[in-house]
């Protein structure tokens, strides 16, 4: 359709087809009941791989060559430590269960198997290994959990029922497998949202932009002329293809001209105190976007930590974020830890000021941990105080929805490198979303209307 017609470019990736099976019998008939505590889930995703060992899982007893120069501190939680640089996240700590005996090992121990595992539940094929950073997302690759959320729960009434905020990680063209709905259909892939490191409070979807002569108004009065063409496409009734196109165009036409969209990302009607508490930087005021349409009843929300390539690059041998491959502790101390500890914190004390803690699922994930060892190859060694990729270990955390605060959850060895007791995998961290968020039944369709289990392996923790 020419796309004065279709008025919108690509609402919800109907232009990335090639991402997933637009079927309509993807999820058949099957639905999980909202029977768990979570009306909603946010997801924050610390891009890069960050640090078990020097924020949630210190070892203070270990040869110095492994701890590193951070110090645990006690928190408002009886007995659970955390890092000395996370002061504020210490005073919530009687909400948060962390899971410390994570283990999402993939064979190329890297970034793109890592999100895949940690992003879907499932262990990364060996495309993975073959193509490395070369793998691109596959329209029958295992949905984002985010993606199985709004496939099986109803939808909100005017927004998309998983949005991904402020990026869609990583640079073109090496997309991040495990972040898209994939084999269940592009109609319950993630809407996207843009953020701006140099205007936080400004978020933009890209795919919801009208052009520039089309008002709210003309757009409602070009329903009806979407309506008449419809007329001369009743042969296409019965082919998928079409049924999936008119939800995304019925989508489209909801999410432009709905107010309750307009006031959601309204960040400015915030005050300045609450603004200023998350901190005014583009994670800080994705947090605060969060926690607004959470209230709007959004049932996923994923924030992927933008990074800021042109202030750390050159300081961490990373991206930006916290693939802190040199000079990991002048990083984490300087920028990375006083940012995340100032709006994670915000959000979680929010959320309970404002009594949506108990029915908002929190989790902070990243898809992997670092090397235990001080010292990665690539920055010059040990003198370039760095920490490699680990995907052996990783440290979760979670609040809210059902989950009992102030509890711990497996333990990593002495050194931090492997899980020791109570070994958790990726599996298991998405099952425990599922069952807050009341999602039991796991039962898809594939084309031929055969059921299959969304995610056969994991069991939900005893968190609750």
């Amino acid at each position: 359709m020419h796309r004065r017609t279709f008025l919108v470019a690509s609402t919800t990736a109907l232009a990335g087809t090639t991402f997933g099976r637009a079927t309509a019998s993807a999820i058949g008939t099957a639905s999980g009941g909202n029977d768990g505590t979570a009306k909603s889930t946010i997801l924050l995703f610390l891009c890069g791989g960050a640090s078990h060992i020097d924020m949630w899982d210190l070892k203070p007893a270990a040869p110095l060559e492994y701890r590193g120069p951070f110090q645990p501190i006690a928190t408002s939680a009886d007995g659970l430590q955390i890092c000395e640089h996370l002061p504020l996240v210490a005073q919530q700590a009687h909400h948060l269960a962390l899971i410390r005996s994570v283990g999402s090992t993939v064979n190329t121990n890297d970034h793109h198997a890592g999100y895949y595992y940690n992003l879907t539940g499932h262990v990364p094929d060996v495309t993975f290994r073959t193509l490395g950073n070369d793998r691109t997302p596959y329209p029958d690759d295992w949905p984002f959990m985010g993606s199985v959320v709004a496939s099986k729960l109803p939808a909100s009434k005017a927004l998309p029922s998983a949005i991904t905020l402020p990026h869609k990680p990583s640079k073109l063209p090496y997309t991040r497998p495990g972040q898209f709905a994939a084999r269940i259909g592009v109609e319950y892939d993630p809407l996207y949202v843009d953020g701006n490191l140099d205007q936080p409070l400004s978020f933009q979807a890209p795919s919801l932009a009208l052009e520039g002569d089309v008002t709210a108004e003309r757009l409602t009065a070009r329903a009806a002329l979407l309506h008449s063409i419809d007329g001369a496409r009743r042969q296409l009734e019965t082919n998928s293809s079409a049924h999936l196109w008119h939800r995304h165009r019925d989508r489209a036409f909801s999410l432009l001209t709905s107010s309750a969209t307009t006031d959601a990302f309204r960040l400015d009607s915030e005050s300045q105190g609450v603004r200023q508490r998350y901190g005014e930087t583009v994670n800080g005021m994705s947090l605060l976007l969060a926690r607004r349409l959470v209230e709007s009843g959004v049932p996923f929300v994923t924030i992927f930590w933008k990074e800021d390539e042109a202030k750390l690059a050159k300081k961490c041998a990373s991206a930006g974020g916290w693939d802190t491959h040199g000079n990991n502790f002048v990083c984490l101390r300087e920028n990375l830890l006083p940012e995340f500890d100032r709006c994670f914190s915000a959000l979680i004390e929010d959320l309970a000021q404002r009594g949506l803690l108990s029915t908002t699922l929190v989790l902070v994930s990243s898809e992997m941990g670092r090397k235990p060892k001080i010292g990665d190859p690539r920055s010059g060694g040990v003198s370039g105080a760095g920490r490699d990729h680990w995907t052996h270990s990783l440290s979760v955390v979670m609040a809210g929805g059902g989950i009992r605060g102030g509890q711990t959850y497996g333990s990593t060895d002495r050194l931090g490198e492997y899980p020791a007791d109570l070994p958790v995998t990726p599996a298991d961290i998405a099952k425990t979303v599922y069952r807050s968020m009341g999602v039991n039944n796991l039962e898809a369709y594939d084309r031929e209307n055969r059921p299959y289990n969304l995610l056969a392996e994991g069991e939900a923790l005893p968190l609750f």
